[in-house]
């Protein structure tokens, strides 16, 4: 077997077959995991006659590449239509705002230059194509506050983690409301969520944000539905479910119980919705409004929602791609015939869906009445489960037999598996990248700002055989400048801010590529040293928000009390001999922060304890340059231990911890004030000086 050509067809398929690692090694994908990928990205590579037709046809492909669907341009940039249409070919655009354009294509066979941005309609020989003209540029943090040199701050916050009273045991968008009044209050203009994403509504026992059943649909149990529909109409659905006394005692847990709040709160949302089905409801327009606003992609949803859990009652196989074959297609007839067995559940999912977009729409509005520049930062997860609803609802756009990960890096030496689905680079361009603008739509819908998980999936993306792990990944070649062209046109359209997490191995040129297109990457405090010294604040990059910490790290005092070496040599993460590394490396990086709080005059005693380190670290990422700096609640708060231990196992209750503070009071504690105080302290002085 040639091992040539089949590194010839991976490099044709979009496969990088070698590649540099996080720590500078040259690596190369083994020719058995190139074959099994290449089988996934439907190019059967198991001997040299099927690597020869595979290769015959992505040949065919390129020699026959027709203009795609959706075509994207930069403003102010003409398109080369010379491989498609000669010189001269009369055409036809139709600007989105309702102008018309007629010409002829210039000697070079260019289209001239288009200086409006937004979808508009190209008619030539025949045929119809989407321009999709992008600006140079997202929104910057200086656009969106109106000043110049502007240094803003806000919160993360993980949204299941917040508590009020009466909330039930999760955290829900009524306390994401009183968050965001509180640090509106002490300057704040930004308030960063966990990822608000649709799960698994039959499943009460997946609860990971970062592994949904869908990116394009919001997680129902974060709903506060007497946000829309009133407090008397909830507490009579908790009266007549009989839920009173099981919502205090999960109100009451120290750690969240998911599947507890996940039963209860669907109990209540079934009853609302029948409530409402049997009312002639004040607000029944808004929700059928809703409901035609949302097209196929809410129907699909909804669909799949009453599918799986139809299949999971009757003991049936729970993945759509096990379910029986009538099933797995949903424009199939058999899927239309059971819809109209089953409407009611249908619109049950419909509007447990309207309600929480219409939750959501509320805490933006409140952050923008309130002042701030940007309001609530999305968080985009890096994927969706293959098993979910837009995979179901989208095959042709995604890979089904991969998962995506990372390889090894410095956040985590052993590679990861992440198990969830990538988009498939060729079934975007052949489906004018719908499944990537409606997700994009979707997440800036209700919010001033959304951060991409795992950025570097804008150029390429770690992908791995399904049921292997990630030594036998390689990464997979995306359409980059598409993608950027999009997200810089919808970031547009909504006015938002987008942030990049580029934490990891980052392929050459992407952080000056994303940082030209007003793409804020992510620089984390406790990663911000090299050669023994942390750097200086004002070494810090202007293109890039600070942060003291991340979900997947430890808190400040956690770090400095090394509670992330304790967790992971209890969750087997980590040897004995190992731990002990990371505690004599500990202690050093330690020794280096102390050091360079005082050094850079934020120290406020000679000998600190590790509160006094806490809030002289969160005023030196105040007083970097950063146009935006995000304190996360566990380092505003204190608090010791983080929300994710990334890895295997279940011995840390990833996802689970919640703050004993009500969120209308957890800002007011003296020592928190003082350390908001401090920070916003620090961004004056870091725009009065400009860092020149």
């Amino acid at each position: 077997m040639s091992d040539p050509r089949l590194a010839e067809l991976s490099k044709a398929a979009g496969l990088s077959v070698d590649w540099i690692d996080a720590d500078g090694n040259a690596q190369s994908v083994k020719p058995e995991h190139q074959r099994r990928l290449l089988d996934a990205l439907g190019y059967p590579a198991a001997d040299d006659e099927q690597i020869e037709a595979s290769l015959a046809q992505l040949q065919h492909r390129q020699n026959n590449l027709a203009l795609g669907p959706l075509v994207t341009l930069d403003q102010q940039q003409a398109l080369d239509l010379t491989r498609y249409f000669p010189p001269g070919t009369p055409f036809e655009v139709e600007l989105e705002q309702g102008e018309r354009l007629e010409g002829r294509l210039d000697d070079s066979g260019r289209l001239p230059v288009i200086g409006t941005t937004g979808y508009h309609q190209l008619r030539i020989a025949g045929g119809e194509v989407t321009l999709a003209v992008a600006p140079a540029a997202c929104p910057s943090v200086a656009e969106l506050a109106n000043r110049a040199d502007a240094k803003i701050w806000g919160l993360s916050a993980q949204l299941y983690s917040l508590r009020r009273p009466g909330d039930g045991g999760l955290g829900d968008t009524q306390a994401l409301d009183t968050l965001v009044r509180s640090a509106a209050a002490r300057g704040a203009d930004a308030v960063a969520i966990s990822p608000m994403h649709a799960m698994f509504s039959a499943n009460l026992h997946t609860y990971s944000p970062y592994s949904p059943s869908s990116r394009l649909f919001f997680n129902v149990l974060h709903a506060a539905p007497a946000s829309v529909l009133g407090e008397a109409a909830v507490q009579q659905a908790i009266r007549t479910c009989g839920l009173a006394d099981e919502l205090a005692r999960l109100e009451g847990l120290e750690l969240i119980d998911w599947p507890g709040v996940a039963s209860a709160r669907m109990q209540i949302l079934r009853q609302l919705h029948a409530d409402f089905a049997v009312s002639i409801h004040p607000l029944q327009a808004d929700f059928e409004a809703f409901r035609q606003a949302g097209g196929e992609a809410l129907r699909q949803h909804c669909r799949f929602e009453a599918l799986r859990g139809f299949m999971d009652l009757n003991g049936l196989p729970v993945d759509w791609r096990a379910w029986p074959e009538q099933y797995r297609d949903p424009a199939s007839a058999a899927v239309e015939q059971f819809c109209e067995g089953h409407q009611h559940e249908i619109e049950f999912h419909a509007f447990a869906q309207w309600l929480v977009a219409r939750c959501l729409h509320g805490a933006q509005a409140t952050a923008r009445e309130a002042g701030m520049a940007v309001g609530l930062i999305a968080d985009l997860a890096v994927g969706a489960d293959a098993a979910g609803s837009q995979a179901w609802g989208r095959q042709a756009e995604l890979l089904q037999s991969v998962s995506v990960g990372a390889p090894p890096d410095i956040l985590n030496r052993s590679g990861q598996n992440w198990g969830v689905s990538a988009f498939s680079p060729q079934g975007l361009q052949q489906n004018g990248f719908r499944a990537y603008i409606e997700m994009l739509r979707a997440n800036l819908a209700h919010a001033g700002g959304m951060r991409i998980d795992h950025v570097m999936t804008l150029r390429r993306l770690w992908v791995i055989p399904e049921g292997e792990d990630s030594s036998a990944g390689a990464y997979l070649n995306y359409p980059s400048q598409d993608l950027l062209r999009l997200l810089c046109l919808e970031a547009e359209r909504h006015r938002a801010l987008i942030i990049g997490e580029d934490l990891g191995t980052v392929p050459d040129g992407l952080r000056d590529e994303l940082a030209a297109r007003n793409i804020l990457g992510m620089r984390v405090l406790l990663f911000e040293q090299s050669d023994g010294r942390f750097h200086a604040p004002g070494d810090w990059p202007r293109d890039a928000l600070a942060t003291t910490t991340t979900h997947d790290l430890p808190s400040i005092r956690g770090w400095l009390a090394s509670r992330d070496i304790h967790w992971r040599q209890a969750a087997g993460h980590r040897s004995d001999d190992y731990t002990r590394q990371d505690h004599q490396l500990r202690a050093q990086e330690t020794r280096a922060l102390h050091q360079a709080l005082h050094d850079h005059g934020h120290a406020t005693a000679e000998q600190m304890d590790d509160g006094q380190q806490l809030d002289a670290s969160i005023a030196f990422i105040g007083s970097t340059p950063a146009p935006l700096v995000l304190l996360p609640l566990e380092d505003a708060l204190a608090a010791t231990e983080q929300p994710n231990l990334p890895g295997p196992g279940d011995e840390h209750p990833n996802w689970r911890r919640r703050w004993a503070e009500p969120a209308d009071g957890m800002l007011d504690a003296p020592a928190v004030a003082h350390r908001l105080q401090r920070l916003q302290w620090a961004r004056n002085l870091a725009e009065g000086l400009g860092h020149d």
